[in-house]
């Protein structure tokens, strides 16, 4: 009866407006393009037919209400006789997310777990925004399958606690941190397919956080298990039985490179340059990899042009100037690795004390704007490049260049919440920087800074 009573009261309200409006059904055929025989089975037929979440949408415009009208009253057409029906209740959860509907999330959910096995229907929901690129509605689906799925090593399980990894990660350091730590716990109970992928955002936050050793561990065990990966394909292609591609979110050959790519970064970064150079040399050349489709040859190639740029990065970090013009000409040549190439050249010429005013104008010409930067990774690679500009220019006695430097890196370290950063540019400046007009200068740009943003 309850269940009719809803359903009642909302065929009740939607002929309330009918009337109000003076619409026939033949004129709200024509204002939401449903057919007239299925608008007459949905309103009048007793039973009536159920409500989609569509029509209900395309009634609310006809009759000039907003988004979301009479969801509350909606329920009453995806239960019966306290079975769920899954066509309807899965658009419209979906649409409640997207409306940013979260009341009416939180008491459908409770009322769909008073039966353990609808948490499916939670998590379907979950990976369809996902899936979406609704990420951040996503997590709040995560969170219900985690927080009531009682097998903890249950694929749900495993994948919403991977996916709400993703969804929470951002532009925000210490919060990246704490996330990583929580989804550590969990990564390697998902399946090959996406520990690969799992693997390579959790060494990609370990390096926006500067964690080395982090990065070396996790990068290792992406090489690991990418190799693994790849002869137990080989194995499958080359049997009588039937041949399943992986379900990665990149080409398989991605994690292989990246396991390289990332453990010689982590070893170049703790100053071990003759043990990068190893890892450089792999990955510089995987042409040999199968499973190359045309996707999996621009990978390599990026990967084939990396490694001849880390090989010029890692030669000025072991203090040899005469590579200097050649790669800058190199970095032209390659736009996406400017900036890391670029950082990399002033930390060289900070510890190595040789002169990079020839290619510094060249440089600076290339670099976005601080306040174009966007992913993490670059966001903390632009900050790094402005702070050794920085102590380069304080180095050689531009000390008003150096604190418009010091600047750009500022705004970056407050941008990312990056307290650490924050902390090294005050110290760097209050070293740096004396006398009254030189502090006035500061705060007079520090307040632009605060005008602009």
């Amino acid at each position: 009866m309850e269940q009719f009573a809803a359903i009642r009261c909302l065929r009740s309200e939607i002929d309330e407006q009918m009337k109000k409006y003076g619409y026939s059904l033949t004129k709200i055929s024509k204002l939401t393009g449903t057919h007239l025989g299925y608008l007459s089975e949905t309103l009048n037929r007793r039973p009536p037919r159920p409500i989609t979440i569509n029509l209900l949408d395309t009634l609310a415009k006809a009759f000039h209400h907003p988004p979301g009208w009479l969801y509350e009253l909606y329920l009453g057409e995806c239960f019966s006789a306290e079975k769920v029906s899954r066509p309807r209740m899965i658009p419209f959860l979906t649409r409640c997310a997207e409306l940013e509907r979260f009341d009416l999330i939180a008491s459908t959910a409770s009322k769909l777990l008073e039966h353990p096995k609808n948490i499916e229907i939670l998590f379907y929901v979950a990976e369809q925004l996902f899936e979406k690129g609704l990420q951040s509605e996503s997590a709040h689906f995560y969170r219900l399958v985690i927080e009531n799925e009682r097998d903890s090593f249950h694929d749900r399980f495993t994948i919403s606690q991977y996916r709400l990894f993703r969804a929470l990660l951002g532009t925000n350091a210490e919060e990246n941190k704490e996330v990583v730590i929580r989804f550590e716990l969990y990564y390697n109970r998902l399946a090959e397919d996406f520990q690969l992928d799992a693997l390579l955002q959790i060494t990609n936050v370990y390096y926006t956080l500067e964690n080395w050793k982090k990065v070396e561990r996790y990068a290792d065990e992406l090489r690991e298990l990418a190799g693994k990966v790849y002869q137990d394909q080989l194995r499958k292609r080359y049997s009588t039985k039937a041949f399943e591609p992986l379900k990665t979110e990149r080409h398989l050959v991605v994690y292989y490179g990246q396991g390289f790519l990332l453990k010689g970064i982590a070893l170049t970064m703790q100053e071990q340059y003759e043990e990068a150079k190893k890892y450089v040399s792999v990955y510089s050349d995987l042409g040999w990899f199968e499973f190359l489709d045309e996707i999996g040859k621009k990978e390599v190639e990026k990967f084939r042009v990396w490694g001849k740029g880390n090989m010029y990065s890692l030669q000025l970090k072991i203090g040899n100037p005469k590579v200097l013009s050649e790669y800058v000409d190199f970095l032209e040549a390659h736009p996406i690795d400017f900036l890391p190439g670029a950082l990399n050249i002033l930390e060289s010429a900070n510890k190595h004390d040789f002169p990079v005013d020839s290619v510094l104008e060249r440089l600076c010409k290339q670099l976005p704007p601080s306040r174009s930067a966007s992913t993490p990774v670059f966001e903390t690679q632009l900050f790094y490049f402005w702070r050794e500009k920085a102590i380069y220019n304080f180095k050689n006695g531009r000390r008003s260049c150096g604190i418009k430097d010091l600047l750009s890196a500022l705004y970056l370290a407050e941008k990312m919440e990056y307290s650490s950063g924050l902390r090294k540019m005050i110290l760097l400046m209050l070293y740096e920087v004396d006398g009254a007009n030189e502090q006035q200068g500061i705060q007079k740009m520090l307040k632009e800074m605060r005008i602009e943003n």
